[in-house]
């Protein structure tokens, strides 16, 4: 075993095994737009790249599953440019529904956990069709840098993020799912 390596958990679940909060939370927080777009968000984009500062990101849920799915970690033009083809892809043969399924079961909610049933046994000793809103809404506000973004100790700004997408999650309604 490598020094810096981490046990692995992980354990899929079907989007109906996954209680409807943290899905919603998903959306709140990475990709409001989601039942709108074909895999790109060009408004976000627009926006992203007015931003000065550099902060602001605009990849959509379909782009984050192409890149945790099929491609591997940093930034290159040429990492972007294989992504919107897959994104494309992701978005042609699959239905909403089963982009949401796969990117809440593969996403990495903190080193070497990944996917909504492994992040709501380690941190909240229950399976994911349990969660609350408050405790989906935490888990959101780690992605989509779960390193930085630590749910075990979350800090008081990850709190701040929690609650602004509880709120945001309020504003969509549970109706949004059930457009997928």
């Amino acid at each position: 075993m490598l020094q810096d390596s981490v046990p692995i958990r992980f354990d899929w679940r079907p989007l109906d095994e996954i209680a409807p909060a943290l899905p919603l939370a998903v959306l709140a927080a990475e990709d409001q737009r989601f039942p709108d777009h074909h895999g790109f968000d060009f408004r976000a984009i627009r926006r992203a790249a007015l931003d000065e500062g550099g902060r602001r990101g605009a990849s959509t849920i379909s782009q984050q599953l192409a890149k945790n799915l099929f491609l591997w970690p940093g930034r290159s033009w040429i990492r972007k440019g294989i992504e919107a083809v897959f994104t494309g892809w992701i978005e042609a043969l699959w239905p909403k529904r089963r982009i949401l399924e796969v990117y809440v079961n593969v996403a990495e909610f903190g080193r070497g956990i990944y996917g909504a049933e492994a992040a709501s046994w380690r941190y909240f000793g229950k399976p994911a069709v349990r969660l609350a809103a408050p405790e989906a809404a935490l888990l959101a506000a780690a992605l989509p840098n779960p390193k930085r973004r630590n749910v075990g100790a979350p800090t008081p700004a990850l709190r701040e993020r929690a609650r602004t997408i509880q709120a945001a999650m309020e504003r969509l309604g549970s109706g949004v799912l059930r457009r997928l």
